[in-house]
């Protein structure tokens, strides 16, 4: 069930990489809602998060609550929205999504064009932060 993802966890595909440990990696989403939109995946092949082991689904979200105040700290938000949809790529991930206001978890809104630099700059703040 090779995906984009198993790509960017091989180190095929660069992403901009906020933090990651033996099982799991958070990364800049490259069609983000808003600024600091991270996904948390992962790096066991599973399709649907529903489907992990207990333990892993459990030291899933232990990381992404590590990943996500560290985005809360960066990023200029009311909170840190969460979804776990599962469509769009056919491997477990969770979206953290900063929030101002509902509209900014909207799937079907435009996403944002950002240059490398404005990447960077984000990657860089969520992970000193």
């Amino acid at each position: 069930m090779s995906s984009i993802f198993t790509k960017i966890i091989n180190g095929e595909i660069p992403v901009y990489k906020i933090a990651e440990d033996d099982n799991f990696v958070a990364f800049l989403d490259a069609m983000p809602l808003v600024k600091g939109h991270t996904l948390v995946i992962p790096k066991k092949e599973v399709d649907l998060i529903f489907d992990m082991e207990s333990e892993e689904y459990k030291n899933l979200w232990a990381f992404a609550q590590q990943v996500a105040k560290k985005v809360k700290n960066a990023i200029p938000c009311i909170r840190v929205g969460v979804a776990v949809v599962g469509l769009e790529v056919p491997h477990a991930h969770i979206h953290l999504i900063p929030l101002n206001k509902v509209e900014d978890m909207n799937f079907k809104n435009e996403r944002l064009k950002l240059s490398p630099e404005e990447y960077s700059e984000i990657q860089n703040s969520i992970i000193n932060s």
